[in-house]
């Protein structure tokens, strides 16, 4: 490798961590959010999305030039292609923390209703496997990629008997319906952020091995249909 592609690499790398520090931040506050009942602090989480956007334009834009002007190859190559693709995953699930700050605000303004299901397990694991992804890339280490796949499982488990309880709940207690809503869509956006730290650390394998492993993944069980009432 140049000297300047390894000064350019070096830039990408310091780019994604900082975009990386701002989506855990986002996603640990959306939570924590939820949790407080606190408003301003979802609010704060929704404004700071727009700083998280202009980050991700500006490492797509330094990709591209990096691919055009040092026109890497083998590893180099992949870790360009991979911080790509890392970067949009890293930007969904900021706007994730934003669509579970906005059922936060939401819920502020209902009488308060406990989660019908383990949020605080649900965060927690999420929250690991954001945080522990990010770590597999900055060391590249495969074998925490390995475990933050496999994490995946246990959120898919959570946000299924998630479904299945508050299916329960809405015809018991119609009259927590709207709350009862908002905390699925709070399950539904968690399991969709586990899904991109899964992503992300199957990037970090094909940044590491050339492995593509994004269709090899087992199909998730489906939602059960919901029954009639």
């Amino acid at each position: 490798m140049s000297m300047h592609l390894q000064r350019q690499t070096d830039r990408l790398k310091k780019m994604i961590l900082s975009l990386s520090a701002l989506v855990e931040e986002a996603s640990e506050g959306a939570i924590r959010a939820v949790q407080l009942r606190d408003v301003a602090l979802a609010k704060q989480i929704i404004e700071a999305d727009d700083r998280i956007d202009l980050m991700e334009i500006e490492v797509e834009e330094e990709c591209l030039h990096t691919l055009a002007l040092y026109q890497p190859v083998a590893m180099d190559l992949r870790f360009v292609v991979a911080v790509l693709k890392i970067n949009n995953d890293l930007e969904r699930i900021a706007d994730l923390a934003v669509n579970v700050a906005e059922q936060a605000v939401f819920l502020a303004g209902m009488p308060r209703v406990e989660p019908p299901f383990d949020l605080a397990t649900m965060t927690r694991k999420v929250q690991w496997m954001i945080k522990s992804s990010l770590d597999a890339l900055v060391n590249i280490d495969t074998a925490l990629a390995q475990e933050v796949r496999k994490a995946d499982d246990d959120v898919d488990d959570i946000h299924r008997k998630a479904y299945t309880h508050i299916e329960t709940q809405l015809h018991a207690d119609p009259q927590r319906i709207e709350a009862l809503v908002h905390f699925l869509s709070i399950s539904r956006q968690l399991e969709r952020m586990a899904d991109h730290t899964v992503n992300i650390a199957e990037d970090v394998l094909y940044m590491a091995r050339g492995d593509i492993l994004r269709h090899s993944r087992p199909h998730p069980n489906r939602m059960p249909a919901p029954s009639n009432p």
